[in-house]
């Protein structure tokens, strides 16, 4: 059983250099799901004595646009393996003075500004709706906290993210937008990634890593993926070395209310499901129709 994994951004596309004895690579998982194949294998890794899995998110090589990245698969498969907890980490840009390029950031709040992406396990014959107010574990982000805290490393404990569509970066227009909101960081692929953690009852937090000041801060030179390669380059140095401690922490995380966010949350008569929905599904929702 594989109870925690990590998903990968821009940057971080394989866990690697961990210097524990018998740490490695343990298996290769290539799993198929009903909403198609995943991102990309699913690696296996011995951190720390813990099974851990690694899902790149844009795929090794960077192959896949935010929009592109299939969400529904990779959130499937890694439940498919046991997952219940997952870390995210993700490259931002920043909205505000304070939160600066080599920061890293543990959100707890969303805003969705995507438009054309599949963001749901429901649909199709069954109806569900479940709590988002709160849209990360508070559990994960305050275990992570501590370990910031005590590394040194320069981090921001909340924060607002602006999910957008992309691929391309913010005009200046929806950039003082996000900023007039009140928002901290915008990204590209926050959602649906955290939406379908949520309905797939796994606990889920993301450490963002901020690469840029966006295009709102006239004294800086707007954003270019020159830019971001750069800064995010020593923010996957470093993160890459805190994993292994964010692990072992997290390890312990045996029981949280995500891990139940689904009960009651089905609308729909499950006599009157389809079986085929019912069988991708019954994973996440057996336990309660069974019921």
């Amino acid at each position: 059983m594989t109870k925690i994994a990590v998903i990968g951004g821009s940057g971080l596309y394989q866990l690697e250099g961990q210097k524990q004895p018998g740490s490695g690579l343990l298996e290769t998982l290539d799993i198929s799901t009903p909403f198609g194949p995943p991102s990309d294998s699913i690696s296996i890794m011995n951190v720390r004595g813990e099974r851990v899995a690694f899902l790149p998110r844009h795929g090794k090589g960077h192959r896949y646009l935010p929009t592109e990245v299939p969400s529904l698969a990779n959130i499937w498969a890694l439940k498919s393996i046991g997952v219940e907890q997952i870390i995210s980490i993700s490259a931002v840009g920043s909205l505000q003075e304070a939160f600066r390029p080599g920061d890293f950031v543990l959100c707890d709040q969303l805003i969705d500004r995507t438009r054309s992406r599949a963001n749901s396990f429901f649909g199709g014959g069954v109806a569900g709706h479940l709590p988002f107010a709160d849209p990360y574990c508070s559990r994960m982000r305050s275990t992570i906290a501590g370990l910031l805290e005590k590394s040194g490393h320069p981090f921001h404990g909340r924060g607002t993210l602006v999910c957008m569509e992309g691929p391309l970066f913010s005009t200046r227009a929806e950039s003082e937008l996000y900023r007039s909101w009140g928002a901290h960081l915008v990204g590209m692929t926050a959602l649906p990634e955290a939406k379908l953690a949520r309905e797939a009852e796994i606990c889920f937090a993301i450490v963002a890593m901020v690469t840029d000041y966006d295009c709102w801060r006239e004294s800086e030179e707007d954003v270019s993926v020159e830019m971001v390669l750069e800064v995010m380059a020593g923010n996957t140095r470093v993160v890459r070395e805190m994993i292994p401690g964010f692990i072992e922490s997290l390890i312990s995380n045996t029981d949280c209310a995500c891990r139940m966010a689904a009960e009651g949350a089905i609308m729909t008569d499950p006599a009157l499901i389809p079986e085929d929905v019912k069988r991708k599904l019954e994973q996440f929702y057996g336990k309660y129709w069974r019921d």
